[in-house]
């Protein structure tokens, strides 16, 4: 459809015309449009849209034709959701709207292409859409006000990102603002910002565009010598550049401001230069404009003849061109100068001619105005239309993975819930287990205290026969405090590591001190860890402890050493109990002598203990390794115990 619809406008176009560059013109428009159709509809075909559609836009402003390549750009962005894509096709048919004068179109393509720079979240693209937006309403003669207000919020974002081109447009044309509303003072000093900026990056059309704004500002201030000096340093940069339209410009306002100081042969000069250089520049509406300025000119000093000579020449190339605008001014003037010769008739016929163009400009505008809201109408129409379409695929494709997903979720919910009824039934045989195994550490737990208390009244009566009553009383004291103690700790599945250390100290002052100091010792405890934030089981350490004293330290010669290093491994409690006692064959054979055969009650219940716990926790890492110590001969040197324990948190 894209490409038989294009083919039908070219065909029609040549036939209209009939012209042979057009017909040349046309054809090379048609193999860009047939080729379009087999590149690959991607993100690259609009980048490759928009690139032919610039390339080939003077063809279609020329024309006033819809640029094609743009408007497909749009419709696969469109569908793709690719906003810069939009940004980019949005923003060209803008400046192609504005190239053709069609104002507010380009500011509603512009304001489009904002709206997508903004989605994009790229300041330099707002920039320039936003400068855009401000030259289609400078453009506008009633529309000031929002051009100021785009190019500013231009200017402050292009100051944010430090873009010197966007910068330099914004501050350019917000001092043409100020220049069409008489604001001169202001306008110059934009303009003045601007050229600093133009000179720092060697943009010379740059410099000669603000050094000729400073003039007309100047001229506007009624400073003719200053406007004369900005003229002429434009003129020369012009001059540099070799460009025809600037000489042109500085031509006719150096004649315009001569003629203001009544200096009529600089004046004459001046516009004559201008009328030399028009005739070099493809837009013949400046030659009729310094037809016009000459005849002005003439008339003003009288002589009235040559005034119309250059008044008709004017009248004749603007109506062979159209220029309505040049006719109702050259009419005016025509009314003016024969109203100055007395010939009030031919003044009165001129004023009315001049009146008929202004009205035809006014109704072409009005009605160029209206096809325009009319285009904007059909636009967003189509815009939305195409959305729409793109919404109901999109509401089809969302049903289809609807179906898809709901079938999914059915079969996961059934694979969930099958997955689900085997874990629970394990889960609640593990919890059965779990209690099971906790009621049994309940009951060593238990245990615990009857075979400590027994050891420890053995020991408080041998004491009491072997000492005074005095430190029997003391010991007894300190005695009925750790009972307590241990009484209320092992009351509790988990109690924290302070508690158990403190107990554990107040049992080796008492088995110090009934073992008459034949041993020390020591208890350190890793800086990192918290003692009241790591909780553990009651009484695991203290059977190894007193385990280590009587079967180790007491039939040691000379001073005996008992070692206790508490460390954290993640939520592991690492515990090691080192002596430099006799070891445990020595001990053993000690016992053997003395018949003692039975093993230690208060080691078999822990190691119970401890083996419940590993069977709770379902883990590995609850152990108790033993190591006997030697020297490098191979002499007992003592006995190490390091116990590992699956520790829990208060927080």
């Amino acid at each position: 459809m894209f490409k038989s619809f294009f083919s039908f406008l070219l065909l029609l176009l040549i036939l209209v015309k009939g012209s042979n560059t057009f017909a040349q013109d046309s054809v090379l428009v048609f193999r860009t449009l047939d080729s379009a159709r087999k590149i690959p509809a991607d993100t690259g075909k609009v980048n490759w849209l928009i690139d032919k559609g610039k390339a080939l836009g003077r063809y279609f402003d020329k024309r006033s034709l819809e640029n094609p390549f743009f408007q497909e750009a749009i419709t696969l962005s469109q569908r793709w959701r690719f906003a810069r894509g939009l940004f980019n096709a949005y923003n060209e048919t803008g400046i192609s709207k504005r190239n053709r004068s069609e104002y507010l179109l380009a500011a509603d393509y512009h304001q489009k292409a904002v709206k997508y720079a903004e989605e994009i979240g790229n300041d330099l693209l707002l920039c320039i859409a936003l400068n855009n937006t401000g030259v289609d309403y400078r453009r506008m003669d009633d529309q000031l006000e929002k051009a100021f207000e785009y190019h500013f919020r231009a200017l402050q974002l292009a100051e944010k990102i430090n873009d010197v081109r966007n910068i330099c447009i914004a501050i350019n044309s917000i001092g043409n603002i100020q220049l069409s509303t008489e604001k001169y003072a202001d306008a110059i000093n934009h303009f003045e910002k601007a050229l600093e900026l133009e000179r720092e990056n060697k943009n010379n059309l740059g410099v000669a565009i603000n050094l000729g704004n400073i003039g007309y500002a100047y001229q506007g201030l009624g400073k003719l010598d200053l406007a004369i000096d900005y003229y002429k340093r434009s003129l020369a940069v012009n001059n540099q550049l070799d460009n025809n339209t600037g000489r042109a410009i500085c031509y006719n306002a150096l004649g315009s401001v001569y003629q203001q100081k009544k200096d009529y042969n600089n004046a004459l000069f001046y516009l004559n230069r201008a009328l030399e250089v028009n005739g070099h520049v493809d837009d013949k509406v400046h030659i009729a404009e310094s037809y016009l300025n000459i005849g002005k000119l003439w008339s003003l000093q009288g002589k009235h003849a040559e005034a119309r000579r250059y008044f008709q020449q004017s009248v004749d190339l603007s109506l062979a061109w159209r220029f309505k605008y040049i006719l109702t001014e050259v009419y005016k003037a025509m009314a003016a100068d024969y109203k100055a010769s007395g010939d009030f008739k031919r003044s009165l016929e001129s004023m009315d001619t001049s009146l008929l163009y202004k009205d035809s400009i006014l109704n072409e505008k009005s009605a160029l105005a209206l096809a325009q809201t009319q285009a904007i109408y059909e636009v967003d129409r189509k815009d939305n239309q195409i959305k729409l379409l793109e919404h109901d695929k999109q509401i089809s494709e969302l049903r289809t993975k609807r179906n898809v997903v709901y079938t999914l979720s059915m079969a996961g919910f059934l694979l969930m819930l099958a997955v689900g009824g085997f874990f629970y039934i394990r889960h609640r045989n593990l919890e059965t287990n779990k209690q099971t195994l906790q009621l049994e550490l309940r009951s060593l737990r238990a245990q615990m205290n009857p075979h400590f208390i027994f050891n420890s009244l053995s020991s408080i009566h041998r004491f009491i026969w072997s000492n005074n009553q005095e430190e029997a009383s003391d010991y007894l004291t300190k005695f009925s405090r750790l009972m307590r103690m241990i009484l209320d700790n092992t009351q509790h599945t988990f109690i924290s590591l302070n508690k158990e250390l403190e107990s554990l100290r107040l049992y080796l002052d008492l088995e110090k001190l009934r073992c008459n100091n034949v041993f020390e010792y020591r208890i350190e405890v890793d800086e990192e860890i918290n003692e009241e934030e790591v909780m553990i089981p009651p009484m695991i350490i203290q059977p190894y402890v007193e385990n280590a004293i009587w079967h180790g330290l007491v039939h040691k010669s000379g001073k005996g050493l008992l070692e206790i290093a508490v460390n954290l491994k993640g939520r592991t409690l690492i515990c090691t109990v080192t002596d430099n006692g006799i070891g445990r064959k020595k001990a053993i054979e000690i016992k053997e002598k003395k018949g003692q055969t039975h093993r230690s009650m208060g080691m078999q219940v822990t190691e119970g203990r401890i083996d419940l716990i590993r069977k709770i926790n379902n883990t590995k890492e609850a152990t108790v390794n033993i190591t006997d110590l030697e020297d490098e001969v191979g002499k007992p040197t003592g006995t190490q115990v390091k116990l590992v324990l699956p520790v829990e948190f208060i927080f």
